[in-house]
Formats: C-alpha cells, structure tokens, sequence
C-alpha cells in the first residue's frame, strides 16, 4: 500500500524541479525586444513564454504522472483519473514580465480529491523559490542556498504591517475602492508589490498583507497550501480558504480576522 506523505512529497519534489526547468524557458525570453505579443478575449496579454512553458510543464506531468489531470491558464483541461489534478500558471504577472519587471513568477498548485494539498511559486528573474505541502511545512529558497523553513510574520496588528496589493484601477472596477482605500487607511505601510511576488512575501515573512480584488484558480492555486504551511492563510475577501472565489487574500494568522473586518466594513 503506498504512502500518501511520501507520494505527496515526489509529486512536490517534481514540481520544485519542473518549475525550474520551465523559468529557464521562461528567462530565454525575458527582456526580448522582438517577443510576440498577443491579447487573448479578456485581453490580458500572451506570449510564447506563457504558451511553451506552460506546454513544458504539461509534458512533464504526462511522462511523470499520465493519471493526473492538468488545468492551466493558457490550454484546454487535461481530465484524469488518479484523484491529483495540477493547476498552472506559468507566468504570473505577464504584464511585469512584458516591460521587463523581474516580479512574475511560474505557480504550480496540486489538488488532491478537490483539496489543495502543495503549491510551488518561482521567480525565475530573482532566482528565488518558495513550496510547501500538507504535511510537509513551507520551504525557501534562494539562489543556490540550502532551503530554510518559509514563515509567515509575527506582526499583530495591521497599524504595523506592510499591505500589498497589484493592480489600483482593480479595485475600482470590482466595485471595492472603498475597501482598498478602508486597507489604505489602516495598514502601516502599502505598496504595490505585484501578482505571485506580493503572495511570496507574505508567506516568507516579509510583507503581512496582499490581496488581489481579481484572481483566478490558477493565480490562487499555489498560495493555498504555501500560506497554510508556512502557518499563515489564503482565503477569499469573504474569509473562504478556496482558490475560485474570484480574489484572493495571503495574511499572516495573527492579523487575519482584523483585516477580513476592515474589508467586510470597507463593502
């Protein structure tokens, strides 16, 4: 009979690795003058560093795990029928990565029986790592340093933390500018520290607070696991630890029921 954890921790271990291999792909692009860019129907933008890496990782996974199914940004769902189900992202933040910003990042999420179970989030330009899994605890990594324990803050409350967040004109066209300017107000500091970047810094101790008023599954499916690892929370505006709500919040666990109060006094 095989062993759940140590099942778990392979198919993190190849995710870590995959993603590595796919920011490589992705880093071959960056900072290229020539480098296509398309606009898809929602008219977020596309490239063929989203498409290729995201077509790399989806190889890696058949080779490696045929039963497992695949839901991505850039193609169609791949249905399985081993219960695990990888949710990608391979290039978190295209329009920082577009104008040459080194803050985008490759998310790897994993889905056990429709629970998130191990994310991976990777910053392929700052060569920084950060994963976790249940049972596994979260892990950091930079460069070539052995990887230590990634922890969220011990900040208490919100008057001290450092609040981030990605794009302003979101707010306003998800009927929430009150809530960022109520966030505004209260949070110590606030900057915009954008998409996958703000989440790791959360969940790596170094920023507090970052919400997202716009997410989809696959910008949310890696923070989940990582946050709740590394001790802290990913949860809709509304509180709910899911990855469809639709937004997103990354919070350490001290400040958490604070900030859902000011978001829920800020609608």
């Amino acid at each position: 009979m095989s062993d759940p954890l140590a099942d778990l921790s392979s198919r993190l271990d190849f995710a870590v690795a995959v993603a590595a291999e796919a920011g490589e792909l992705i880093l071959r692009h960056y900072g290229d003058s020539d480098l296509a860019i398309e606009h898809k129907r929602d008219a977020s933008p596309v490239t063929a560093a989203d498409r290729e890496s995201e077509q790399l990782i989806r190889d890696r996974v058949s080779g490696s795990w045929p039963g497992d199914g695949v839901l991505g940004e850039e193609f169609a769902e791949t249905r399985g029928s081993s219960g695990y189900r990888w949710i990608l992202d391979p290039v978190d933040g295209t329009k920082s990565f577009i104008h040459h910003v080194p803050l985008f990042g490759t998310l790897i999420g994993l889905e056990h029986e429709g629970v998130m179970v191990a994310g991976v989030c990777r910053m392929p330009a700052l060569d920084e790592v950060v994963y976790g899994g249940v049972g596994l605890g979260a892990w950091w990594q930079q460069g070539v340093e052995e990887p230590r324990a990634a922890r969220v803050s011990s900040v208490e409350t919100l008057e001290e933390a450092l609040f981030c967040t990605t794009t302003i004109t979101g707010w306003k066209t998800t009927g929430l500018q009150s809530v960022f300017d109520s966030l505004c107000a209260a949070a110590g500091l606030v900057r915009g520290w954008s998409d996958c970047y703000g989440h790791l810094l959360v969940a790596t101790g170094r920023a507090d607070v970052m919400v997202d008023p716009e997410m989809n599954a696959w910008d949310a499916a890696a923070f989940l696991p990582i946050l709740e690892a590394a001790g802290g929370h990913f949860v809709t505006l509304e509180g709910r630890a899911v990855i469809d709500g639709g937004n997103g919040l990354s919070v350490n666990a001290a400040i958490r029921d604070e900030v859902l109060e000011v978001i829920a006094g800020g609608e």
